[in-house]
């Protein structure tokens, strides 16, 4: 997915409550609404899992994104040329922390 477009979701989200982000996330109709949604569920899990956080007050107190290596390719035009199609990925980063200052 293209950083600024995962941006656009990232940034909606920043700040939300772990529980209000992922239903938000769960009705955005926005292609990489889903892997942020699993990446979400997945710190919440990993923050379980070590056992130092408060599960039912974490929040999302970091979300950005970061681009990622870029794939070139080729589509082929009229005669004999070509376009260069530039797919683009990202480097997703969510913190999550359980105190509000």
């Amino acid at each position: 997915m293209a950083p600024r477009k995962a941006r656009l979701v990232t940034d909606m989200i920043k700040g939300m409550d772990v529980e209000k982000a992922i239903n938000t996330l769960q009705v955005t109709p926005k292609k990489c609404a889903p892997a942020i949604r699993k990446l979400v569920e997945s710190a919440v899990a990993n923050a379980d899992q070590r056992g130092d956080m408060d599960i039912d007050s974490l929040y999302i107190s970091c979300a950005f994104v970061d681009e990622g290596p870029t794939m070139r390719r080729f589509q082929p035009r009229a005669m004999g040329r070509a376009t260069r199609i530039n797919k683009r990925s990202s480097h997703i980063t969510v913190i999550l922390d359980d105190e509000r200052y």
